[in-house]
């Protein structure tokens, strides 16, 4: 890897889109720490490239990666690359915030996971923190990982669940009403709405009805 401060940063960047990939590096042409050596379509195109040995003897230090690509999105390819070339900085440079690709792609190996409405300042600046390996996100983006992170929490450890808050979402399950939930476990109103807003928080969930299917889902709620 070369100095940050006096050498040339080498870039690939993956994306299906050819006008992305067109502005990406008319932009870039701009900034002398960094240079575009080659680009990918697709993610299969990209480890195909680095495994016949780069782009005119060059090998990236750096790769923008679209997210959604078909045949091989974003995170597989991160996966596959970093196996191959454990060196490479990666930054996941996509228009989707999803709670769960943003923890699977920081899972990959991705340095960053950066939204594609950002600034060209702030694009830089991500790929200035990708060099110290240091990880550049917005707040968005920070909250979607704490969120996917929560999600698979909950569904990996069901004890995080209280006994009550179980009884609770076993009768949201079925249909009941606060007030119909309230008088079948013999609490107040206000107590099955603090259980349910618990449940939807611990759950990473948004209404009773993702609730209800979580339930389902778990094997929990009584069929039929």
């Amino acid at each position: 890897m070369p100095s940050e401060e006096t050498n040339v940063w080498n870039v690939m960047i993956v994306d299906d889109h050819a006008m992305v990939r067109m502005g990406l590096k008319t932009y870039l042409m701009l900034d002398s720490r960094f240079e575009v050596i080659g680009e990918a379509s697709g993610g299969r195109e990209a480890v195909t490239a680095l495994e016949r040995g780069g782009f005119g003897g060059k090998m990236p230090h750096l790769v923008l990666m679209d997210l959604m690509m078909p045949g091989m999105d974003g995170v597989e390819t991160t996966r596959a690359l970093l196996e191959r070339f454990p060196d490479l900085r990666i930054i996941i440079l996509t228009s989707f915030l999803e709670d769960d690709k943003v923890v699977e792609a920081i899972e990959a190996g991705a340095v960053s996971y950066v939204l594609k409405t950002v600034s060209a300042d702030e694009l830089l600046y991500a790929m200035q923190g990708a060099i110290r390996q240091m990880p550049v996100m917005s707040g968005d983006v920070s909250q979607a990982l704490t969120r996917g992170l929560r999600k698979r929490s909950v569904k990996d450890e069901d004890e995080g669940l209280t006994e009550r808050e179980r009884e609770v979402l076993l009768l949201i399950a079925e249909g009941k009403s606060n007030k119909e939930i309230g008088d079948e476990l013999h609490i107040s109103i206000k107590t099955v709405k603090t259980h349910v807003s618990n449940l939807l928080m611990k759950c990473g969930l948004e209404d009773r009805t993702q609730l209800a299917i979580y339930a389902h889902r778990k094997g929990w709620a009584k069929e039929g």
